[in-house]
């Protein structure tokens, strides 16, 4: 995997909003922390001033800011201020012709997983992580750390908690994930994961517990879980259940059951996801999972 440089002070970095539409007003924080604490020079996409529907523009508006941004080889790093819907719809008319003489870091998760899958195809690392939306959360200061030491290059080690449903060992391998729904959704793609000998990570927001099943089911028959060499399983938040006849499974336990008939390491209630505590997962680079009866620990290779 090809590593794009890490950030210095005074570097150029670019914000823009990929997908679904935002409120500059929420923002503020975020900037703020880009330019005066991390002192960064900030290049804002059109994007964040404009909005079709529940877009932050058309698909071509969208592709022209970031594309404008994947080609300036000024910027260093590139973050979607946020996620909703739409990162997917513009992948397939982007040229990377320049990001791949010049390599930036791109940041963000939820609907930005699509474009850290299609990069991971390319060969490249990238950083799931806290958008600029988000920075100034309450709760949210050790992602924002974590995000900060993966941009400057600083090493990542993460533990958490013992969990009931975790399975204990240990495995080293490339990590590769993100939201749930977005992996289902690009499955015969070009943008497509392949998941073999890899630490997977997942999480979601706001589904139904049977949809929840439904793409666990899409990921098993399509091979995504029977090689892998660990599975990191993150927080599944505001889940929803049928209103008359319930589903009968929760989240972790739906997860729990796709994966029983393999045995490699497996971490429940890991702090990535749509929580405060999202912390920085590079994508493509190579990792260190332990799961133990004291715990769970993550280290990334430097």
């Amino acid at each position: 995997m090809i590593r794009p440089p890490f950030l210095q002070t005074g570097d150029c970095v670019g914000v823009l909003a990929l997908a679904s539409q935002v409120s500059y007003a929420t923002l503020t924080e975020g900037l703020r922390i880009l330019r005066e604490d991390w002192k960064l020079e900030v290049i804002e996409g059109k994007t964040l001033h404009t909005s079709y529907y529940q877009f932050s523009g058309t698909d071509e508006e969208r592709r022209q800011d970031f594309q404008q941004m994947l080609d300036n080889p000024r910027i260093k790093a590139i973050f979607s201020a946020r996620g909703g819907y739409g990162s997917s719809k513009i992948i397939d008319k982007l040229n990377f012709r320049n990001f791949k003489k010049h390599p930036k870091w791109v940041v963000g998760f939820s609907d930005i997983t699509a474009i850290h899958a299609h990069l991971h195809k390319l060969g490249f690392e990238s950083l799931h992580a806290t958008m600029p939306k988000l920075f100034g959360q309450q709760g949210g200061a050790d992602a924002l750390e974590s995000l900060r030491k993966a941009l400057w290059g600083e090493g990542l080690h993460y533990e958490a908690l013992r969990h009931d449903f975790n399975r204990f060992g240990s495995a080293s391998g490339q990590v590769v994930g993100g939201n749930l729904c977005l992996l289902a959704h690009l499955m015969g793609s070009r943008s497509e994961l392949d998941t073999r000998g890899k630490i997977m990570f997942l999480e979601d927001v706001e589904e139904y517990y049977y949809n929840l099943d439904r793409m666990m089911v899409q990921l098993q028959r399509a091979g995504k879980l029977s090689q892998l060499a660990g599975l990191v399983v993150g927080q599944f938040t505001d889940l929803k259940d049928n209103e008359t006849i319930k589903f009968g499974k929760e989240a972790y336990e739906i997860i729990a059951e796709y994966v029983a008939p393999y045995d490699y390491p497996v971490c429940f209630d890991f702090p990535v996801g749509h929580v405060a505590d999202n912390r920085a997962m590079v994508v493509g680079r190579q990792a260190q999972l332990s799961v133990t009866h004291e715990g769970v620990q993550l280290f990334y290779f430097h």
